[in-house]
């Protein structure tokens, strides 16, 4: 039997960790590497972010500079969180079954574990940017498409390897059986997601809440994509400010009034469950009306100016577009499908009741709203839409969707 001699080089944890995770575990509580924590935490969010894009259709995506400038943020900061709430939900959990870690330890343990993460990105990034190298004009969307089958076995493959490797790991610093660590690792893994609802639901409620538009009402403003943030706040809260609607709140408390012109995300009335966004246009009292294809208000015409003609993303025409000028001066973009005469250009006056609000899209004609089912009652605004976040193109007239980068951050208004 060959004994190793002291002065034999031990091998870095970034190469042994591969073959000998449970002994790799064990050095690098020791050595107290803690920097290369954060590196790992963040490229498996980064792997996970890259993984639900592919999953999306938006592989060639990867490979922007506006993308991986983005993603190096936001897998930085999501993965530092759910580095150290995993860890402090894996060593809670791993004390009920009488496991000896400490939440750096599980730290340790879920950074080094899911190394075989990291490998999946590197290769995502080389498999994408070969087709990009190799590829030219729109070949590369088919091509990119072609191999989304084989890097979701990528991502299987290396999410059994990720979680083998934790199992190793958990079970060497919590002195465990092979059953209490998959008890432990199943246990966390389950309310892992509930922790991260549980710290993200009032922020939700009560801050901020995402919303995406599925629809093509409120163009030239929103778009079909675009996924923006609703302030909750800017109006009060009322029990549809709540998870589910719960019947909580009577009424609504902290209320602030909405202005005129206001981009608002509300109940729709006819089930009070049913998310919609439209434009403020009449408040309680007012008179509301459309007479050939114009807004009047309290029986004076709203003033609307012509302007270019808008290039409807749906169906790729030229349509009339105008900025219209509220009463209060809120101006804003309107466009007009089917000119001054389609099914809402002629409406009777609308009086609008205390309480409730009349609501109407941006794109006039293609538009379901107050013209359509009524007022809207205060009780039902969720919030006002502040800013987009993302926004995806999908129809493009690519084989792949397209990222609208000129829209991301765009306030709304």
């Amino acid at each position: 039997m060959t004994v190793a001699s002291e002065d034999t080089p031990t091998p870095s944890p970034w190469l042994s960790v591969w073959f000998r995770p449970g002994n790799t575990i064990e050095r690098v509580l020791v050595t107290g590497r803690r920097r290369d924590l954060v590196l790992l935490a963040a490229l498996a969010a980064a792997s996970s972010i890259a993984s639900g894009f592919i999953d999306r259709g938006l592989t060639t995506t990867l490979l922007d500079w506006r993308f991986l400038l983005g993603a190096v943020v936001v897998a930085t900061a999501a993965g530092i969180v759910n580095l150290y709430v995993s860890a402090v939900l894996l060593s809670w959990v791993g004390r009920i079954f009488r496991g000896r870690a400490s939440p750096a330890q599980m730290r340790a343990v879920i950074a080094w574990g899911m190394a075989p993460l990291g490998v999946a990105l590197v290769i995502y990034l080389a498999v994408i940017a070969g087709l990009k190298l190799f590829t030219s004009g729109n070949t590369i969307d088919s091509a990119s498409a072609d191999v989304v089958p084989g890097l979701g076995v990528v991502a299987a493959f290396t999410s059994f390897w990720t979680f083998g490797m934790l199992m190793i790991m958990l079970k060497r610093v919590q002195t465990f059986g092979w059953w209490r660590a998959i008890f432990t690792l199943s246990i966390g893994l389950f309310f892992a997601p509930l922790l991260v609802l549980f710290v993200t639901l009032p922020f939700n409620a009560f801050l901020l809440q995402p919303f995406d538009i599925p629809a093509g009402s409120m163009a030239p403003t929103l778009l079909i994509g675009d996924y923006f943030f609703v302030s909750k706040f800017s109006y009060g809260y009322s029990r549809y400010s709540l998870p589910f609607g719960l019947p909580l709140i009577s009424g609504r408390i902290l209320a602030h009034s909405p202005e005129r012109g206001d981009d608002i995300v509300f109940k729709w009335p006819k089930d009070n469950s049913t998310d919609y966004i439209k434009r403020l246009i009449g408040l309680p009292g007012d008179k509301v009306q459309m007479k050939s294809g114009l807004l009047y208000i309290n029986g004076q015409p709203v003033k609307r100016e012509r302007i270019e003609d808008y290039l409807d993303p749906e169906d790729h025409r030229l349509v009339a577009q105008f900025i219209e000028t509220l009463p209060n001066g809120m101006r804003h973009r309107i466009i007009e499908k089917q000119g001054d005469n389609g099914p809402y250009d002629n409406t009777n006056e609308f009086d609008v009741p205390a309480g409730s609000y009349f609501m109407m899209g941006d794109n006039r004609d293609n538009s379901a709203d107050s013209r359509a089912w009524g007022f809207v009652p205060a009780e039902n605004l969720v919030g006002r839409a502040e800013f987009i976040f993302f926004s995806i193109n999908r129809n493009s007239g690519k084989k792949q969707p397209a990222i609208r980068y000129e829209r991301i951050g765009m306030a709304i208004r």
